[in-house]
């Protein structure tokens, strides 16, 4: 089953990985969308979203602290999809294309949440096994919080 979880986190993370190195590929004309979009200090907001897709995105891939990961993205999704896909305002054509990207990234979301919850599990004081293989364990497990 190991195999199947992480299959999983990398077919989730491969939306995640190419967003973030997008967000850097495509930096200028990301730029001018968010610019449109009046996201305050524009330039920097598009690297530091795309770097915490990116990183996140490594992060659940990897099971590097993956319930810290899992949460940034979804954080990052959540407000991207309220910023960015305004789809209740939109007119036309974009009203279509806003709804699809809103939906997409809550989606995503609540992917992430739910990787969350299952990465910073804990059964007996051991990792539970929900996540596959993961090269260290949560980061919110090393400070003993409990989320539940």
């Amino acid at each position: 089953m190991d195999i199947v979880l992480l299959a999983g986190r990398i077919l989730f993370a491969i939306m995640l990985v190419s967003g973030g190195l997008n967000h850097f590929r495509h930096l200028d004309a990301m730029t001018g969308y968010a610019t449109f979009k009046k996201v305050p200090a524009a330039k920097p907001a598009v690297a530091l979203s795309g770097l915490a897709l990116f990183l996140g995105g490594l992060s659940i891939v990897l099971g590097l602290w993956a319930d810290l990961g899992a949460l940034v993205v979804a954080v990052v999704l959540i407000a991207m999809a309220v910023k960015m896909h305004d789809f209740w305002k939109a007119e036309g054509d974009a009203k279509q294309t806003e709804t699809i990207g809103f939906f997409k990234n809550i989606s995503m979301a609540g992917g992430a949440l739910f990787m969350f919850a299952v990465a910073s599990t804990v059964v007996n004081d051991e990792k539970a096994a929900l996540f596959g293989p993961a090269i260290k364990a949560g980061l919110l497990n090393l400070f003993s919080l409990d989320i539940s």
